[in-house]
């Protein structure tokens, strides 16, 4: 499955949660190639700081743009299991190039009016996509949750109206853990005093990917 991480707004988490699927998929024994195509770099210096931690790595991580991610996941697709793409938070030909080759798009929101307001370019977006990738299944995550649940569920509730994406069930929060985790090169799953919390939700949106919409 080629599974891409995106949107058009920053600091939603795209690269917590293609990390941490990264991390989950890899303990499955899955072949996985994490590719960064963000020009912030974020994944790449993620698995940079987990190589230097010396923490193992069975996935192998690279770095693709423009038009470039298309044309070289066309040629290694059939070497892996999976391919997780981290694109970044803007509508560049990278993403665009990525959403060509994907069988699903991943789409974290942060449950804030900003967010929210990228709906309308988003929607834009897919549909040119769709006239290109019919086969694409675009989703809606809630990240970076509220603590109270109340802005979660306002949120939820806008997405559930959009025709052009299917919003995810699960909310992933807003904890310490994702960082914590992200400044060692970990997942939250590795971690020696793990979250349960921030694992069970990771957990959840994985088994949902992989396993309901494989």
């Amino acid at each position: 499955m080629i599974v891409v991480i995106g949107g058009i707004k920053g600091g939603s988490g795209k690269t917590t949660i293609a990390t941490n699927l990264t991390v989950l998929r890899s303990l499955e024994g899955k072949k996985v190639l994490l590719v960064d195509a963000d020009e912030q770099k974020s994944a790449s210096n993620w698995s940079l700081q987990r190589e230097l931690s010396g923490y193992p790595t069975p996935w192998a991580t690279i770095q693709l743009a423009g038009s470039a991610v298309r044309s070289q996941i066309a040629k290694m697709k059939q070497d892996y299991d999976d391919i997780i793409i981290d694109v970044g938070g803007r509508d560049t030909t990278s993403q665009r190039s990525s959403l060509t080759v994907a069988d699903t798009y991943i789409v974290p929101f942060q449950p804030r009016s900003l967010d929210i307001w990228t709906l309308p370019d988003l929607r834009n977006l897919i549909s040119e996509i769709s006239s290109v990738n019919e086969n694409l299944k675009s989703f809606a995550l809630i990240n970076r949750g509220d603590s109270m649940g109340n802005d979660n569920q306002g949120a939820l509730e806008i997405l559930k109206d959009c025709p052009y994406l299917t919003c995810l069930p699960m909310v992933i929060g807003q904890r310490k853990a994702f960082a914590n985790a992200a400044t060692s090169g970990m997942g939250v799953i590795e971690m020696r005093m793990q979250d349960k919390k921030a694992v069970g939700e990771i957990q959840s949106l994985y088994q949902h990917v992989f396993n309901l919409l494989s």
